[in-house]
């Protein structure tokens, strides 16, 4: 069972959301907030899978709510996924580096988002079906934080390949295809990779590829 958390200021939102996952016989919604500082306290109180989080808010928006959940080791198993109306919002970039696991745009067909979660909680995931692959490479063409240099220098060549693809957009199994190897293996290689840089989720590898230089920024349009 994944457990979610509600988290928007407009109630009507919410209401349609909770039916939708609830009718899912692996979905539970927990609890509601109405802003990101609720959010907080009842992500402590009930320690969810996934948070579905809105970006503007009152009292605390997404994006602070964000991260304050990931920045509490108590909440280190909760995975946020922001909701947008916007796929391009300058708010996806900064719930990015605030910690963000995925993203959600509204307008996302109610199929979409049961399977958007789906995976999130699984791990295997950055981001939803409503949001391109355009996303990664706007998203890196802002300014990025310089990631320390043991972090990229502990991972081994195939590593650093297998972060780059990671980057790209790919999934485990289309970086199998790439690198002629299995699935698993390739599954294996990224695990590793978080492992040593670190990071809590694929999300946060992405970041890495990008602010480390293994992937540069529009390198993917050209």
């Amino acid at each position: 069972m994944i457990r979610v958390l509600l988290v928007d200021d407009q109630p009507l939102i919410r209401t349609g959301l909770r039916a939708l996952l609830d009718s899912e016989d692996d979905l539970e919604v927990v609890a509601e907030a109405e802003d990101g500082a609720g959010a907080y306290e009842l992500a402590l109180e009930h320690r969810p899978d996934l948070v579905l989080m809105d970006v503007q808010m009152p009292v605390l928006d997404g994006i602070a709510a964000t991260r304050r959940i990931v920045d509490d080791e108590r909440l280190a198993a909760v995975r946020v996924v922001v909701l947008t109306n916007y796929g391009l919002d300058e708010y996806v970039f900064d719930a990015l580096r605030a910690g963000a696991s995925g993203f959600l745009v509204k307008d996302t067909a109610p199929d979409e988002i049961v399977q958007a979660l789906r995976v999130v909680a699984d791990g295997d995931a950055l981001l939803s079906p409503g949001i391109t692959r355009r996303l990664i490479s706007e998203f890196v063409a802002r300014p990025a934080e310089v990631v320390s240099v043991s972090s990229l220098e502990a991972l081994t060549a195939r590593e650093r390949e297998v972060v780059a693809l990671v980057g790209y957009g790919l999934s485990n199994d289309e970086i199998a295809e790439r690198l002629v190897v299995s699935p698993t293996t390739a599954k294996t290689h990224v695990s590793r990779a978080m492992t040593k840089t670190g990071v809590r989720d694929r999300a946060q590898l992405v970041v890495f590829a990008y602010e480390s230089g293994l992937v540069r920024p529009r390198e993917r349009d050209a």
